[in-house]
């Protein structure tokens, strides 16, 4: 391990942390996401073909999503933030709220959140933890829109670019964890970083397509190899 005693880090987390909690991680191999075709539930064209369905689906990702806790990892990353000298900021590709609900504050949400909703012409979001219907309109606009998913679709710019591109240049340490190396930009992350001279680290359950671009790897489950790492970061401090 490379001592990092100071500065700030960045931390990626993909599907792979919240894995360890029951949510099933996003398989794209086949098609199929939760039994359903992507384009039919995580498009554009999807939601404005059948958008019953799309709101379905999503309704049964929140009813699960309140049926899970934090584990370990989420548990050890709001710990690293709470007691880093630097700032600690935390970018999930995740659209659930595990980090937050394990106390991490600093957290950017790429690809949207779960547990809300948003007006598709003025883009506000509200909280939204219970079922969303096409019949549930926006409060901002003057002739009311029906709200949708505050979820990134396929074909849609990922959120907070800027933010996070902000937080790399000015990080010391990136980590990335529980992903899988092949979705742009997050995929693209860790170069960023290494343009910015940060240390980058991989944490995931086995290599990913990416690994070659990171300086030091680790594998194995979350709940086991993240916790060990945010140990060592703070004992070395």
């Amino acid at each position: 391990m490379r001592p990092v005693r100071k500065g700030n880090i960045v931390i990626l987390t993909g599907a792979g942390i919240s894995a360890e909690s029951g949510i099933k991680t996003f398989r794209a191999s086949d098609g199929l996401w939760e039994e359903h075709r992507i384009e039919d539930v995580a498009t554009p064209e999807g939601y404005a073909r059948d958008p019953k369905l799309v709101h379905k689906f999503y309704n049964e990702r929140r009813e699960l999503l309140h049926t899970v806790s934090p584990n370990a990892a989420h548990l050890a990353l709001a710990k690293l933030e709470a007691e880093w000298p630097g700032t600690v900021t935390l970018v999930t590709q995740n659209i659930d709220d595990l980090h937050e609900r394990a106390g991490s504050k600093n957290v950017l949400h790429m690809h949207g959140e779960l547990l809300k909703a948003r007006c598709p012409h003025s883009n506000q979001t509200v909280d939204w933890p219970g079922a969303l219907h096409d019949s549930d309109l926006c409060q901002c606009c003057q002739f009311p829109e029906p709200l949708r998913p505050h979820i990134v679709w396929f074909g849609e710019m990922p959120l907070l670019l800027d933010r996070i591109y902000h937080a790399i240049s000015e990080a010391s340490l990136f980590v990335s964890i529980g992903t899988s190396g092949n979705v742009y930009p997050a995929a693209g992350l860790v170069h960023e970083a290494s343009m910015h001279n940060a240390h980058t680290i991989e944490i995931n359950l086995e290599p990913s397509q990416g690994k070659t671009h990171f300086a030091e790897h680790r594998y194995g489950p979350a709940t086991i190899e993240v916790v060990q790492y945010v140990e060592e970061l703070l004992n070395n401090r």
